[in-house]
């Protein structure tokens, strides 16, 4: 792994794979002579030219002999500088070391071209360190003067340059973003943690606001997740020595808790990617211990003997927290590794809190005729939940007034004063795969959306579907579905079946049967505890006394609880199957109400 510390003492820019960091504690470049001359732009042209030596580009014909040395790197430099400016035929009468570059103004121009394209092949990042200086009280303009005026700066060189060389100008202007995509202002930050094993993570800049280009490619180094999440006897943090110019932290609202995430520099866009899935907390949350704290990106090999994964998690119970730890490997750089721990977080510590976490989507469904329901749909990854939301959304205009998700993935269960079951959710977004999704659905929403891996299996899409005063607001649930994928419909098998007892429910809901979708390295028919392996295994007997006694409030409340057989598993009902169990559901909500 990259010494991170000596690349930040050489430039406030940090190229990290496909990633391209920009630190900024001080003003941006101006001009574009600025721009040309300084440390940053030097290290992206070396970065570019090393690519074109492995292939042995014909774009290196701008160098004499196609040998690059630093001193012709310099003039290099200098001759774009001047391009900038100057046409090209009068460059050699003011640095005559222009010439050899000159002499073939089509290489050079195609050479331009490519270094345009290489910076931009980038996913790029601006981090906003504000101390002193509280760029977090005015973000607008403190994006506008960084993001806006890098992009308008390197976009203005580009132009100036290429008609300085062609002499002249494009018939068609494309203004693609060539700045950067993500931008965050980050603070320092007392976070009244107990203990000096947390007291150390305050050395880490804390994310106070974001802005955004969507929609967002971003290429995962991994597009499944594996293992499991593991609770474990020691603390992982107490393992490991944490480098705050490595790490940025993403404070999270998850449903009511406030969980800390420390993400490292090798998993930035991932970490940055939680803006779409999880709201900022607040200041005022900040001033109050978090409930969980998560190191997304440890580095070496030390949690690879903790469990039979090194996914691990710890309840410490002196310090009143939850920690997670996940290694820094590209095995681990998959957006669910950081989404689903986060999730095993807040069911461990739901489930401490004797309330009933759940895996599932839950939705308020106001129908035409004032009729309405909240209806929670319990499953597996891929066993039809958002799909189902999906054919909810499509089915709209013509049976649904509003329809208002709660919860997309994850969620807990509580009993009101009045002894009643409510939910409540963790997310404010979605973390979807592309291929489950009605035609042409995500392109409604690219608006706002980040793409993970669109050209492999089980590309993912993530993007906000509510906000998080619905996900906290606590609502009485009326109907309880477990999401079948696997059992076609038919005699016996109607696509929505309500079982006669909590003995009955707690049997299909416990067994978690589903026919893997190929979202994890399992494939097809796997069982999970209760359809969630995100907390419940670890504490199973804790979650058995929790579900037994929840299960017989819904039945005595006649709560509708059954299971809805999606087909979403099935090939060819892909889509058919998850609509049809949507109509169902209005069907037997409009009749039951």
């Amino acid at each position: 792994m990259p010494d991170f510390n000596k690349l930040m003492q050489r430039s406030n820019l940090i190229i990290v794979g496909n990633k391209a960091v920009l630190n900024i504690r001080e003003r941006m470049c101006e001009t574009a002579e600025e721009m040309l001359e300084s440390s940053k732009f030097r290290i992206v042209l070396e970065h570019s030219i090393r690519q074109l030596e492995k292939s042995n580009s014909p774009l290196l014909g701008i160098f004499e002999d196609s040998k690059v040395t630093d001193e012709r790197v310099s003039n290099l430099i200098k001759t774009l500088i001047l391009l900038e400016k100057y046409e090209n035929k009068v460059i050699p009468h003011i640095f005559e070391e222009s010439d050899s570059f000159l002499k073939n103004s089509q290489v050079l121009n195609g050479f331009v071209e490519y270094l345009y394209d290489y910076w931009r092949h980038f996913d790029r990042f601006i981090i906003n360190h504000s101390e002193g200086d509280r760029l977090d009280k005015r973000p607008y303009r403190t994006f506008n003067e960084t993001i806006e005026q890098l992009t308008h700066l390197i976009r203005t060189v580009y132009r100036h340059i290429q008609e300085n060389l062609t002499g002249s100008h494009p018939m068609v202007y494309r203004q693609v973003p060539a700045g950067a995509e993500m931008a965050v202002i980050s603070l320092p930050k007392n976070v009244p943690y107990k203990g000096d094993t947390y007291q150390r993570l305050n050395a880490v800049p804390v994310v106070r606001q974001m802005l955004i280009y969507p929609p967002l490619v971003i290429q995962q180094p991994m597009n499944k997740r594996t293992g499991n999440f593991r609770k474990i006897s020691k603390n992982p943090l107490n393992l490991f020595e944490i480098n705050p110019e490595d790490y940025l932290c993403y404070p999270a609202r998850v449903g009511k808790l406030v969980i800390l995430v420390y993400f490292h520099v090798t998993f930035f866009e991932l970490g940055f990617s939680m803006c779409n899935l999880f709201d900022l907390a607040s200041d005022e949350e900040l001033t109050r211990r978090p409930d969980g704290v998560l190191v997304y990106g440890v580095p070496g090999n030390i949690l690879d003997d903790l469990a039979d994964s090194p996914t691990v998690f710890y309840e410490d119970r002196e310090n009143e927290i939850f920690a997670g730890a996940i290694p820094a490997r590209p095995e681990f750089g998959y957006f669910g590794y950081l989404k689903k721990m986060v999730l095993t977080l807040h069911n461990s510590i739901t489930m401490k809190n004797g309330r009933m976490p759940f895996h599932g989507a839950m939705v308020k469904i106001l129908l035409q005729g004032n009729k309405e329901a909240t209806v929670l749909m319990m499953g597996d990854t891929g066993a039809g939940k958002s799909e189902t939301l999906e054919a909810f959304r499509v089915l709209g205009e013509k049976y649904i007034r509003q329809l208002t998700i709660i919860a997309d993935d994850m969620g807990s269960i509580d009993i009101d004063t009045d002894g009643y079951p409510v939910g409540y959710g963790t997310e404010i977004g979605a973390f979807l795969r592309l291929d489950d999704l009605q035609p042409g659905y995500a392109y409604g929403h690219l608006d706002r959306s980040i793409i993970m891996n669109p050209s492999q299996v089980n590309a993912r899409i993530v993007f906000p579907v509510t906000s998080y005063e619905t996900v906290i607001k606590g609502h009485k649930i009326d109907y309880i579905l477990y999401a079948n994928n696997y059992e076609p419909t038919g005699e016996g098998h109607p696509v929505i079946e309500r079982f006669g007892s909590a003995e009955e429910a707690i049997k299909v809901f416990s067994e978690g049967v589903v026919m893997s979708k190929g979202t994890t390295t399992s494939s097809g028919l796997v069982n999970s505890y209760f359809a969630n392996i995100f907390g419940p295994p670890e504490y199973r007997e804790l979650h058995d006394e929790i579900a037994g006694r929840y299960f017989e409030t819904f039945f005595s409340r006649n709560i509708f609880v059954g299971q809805m057989r999606t087909k979403l598993g099935i090939a060819g009902f892909e889509a058919s199957g998850p609509k049809e169990a949507a109509t169902e559901l209005l069907r037997i909500i409009g009749v039951a109400h």
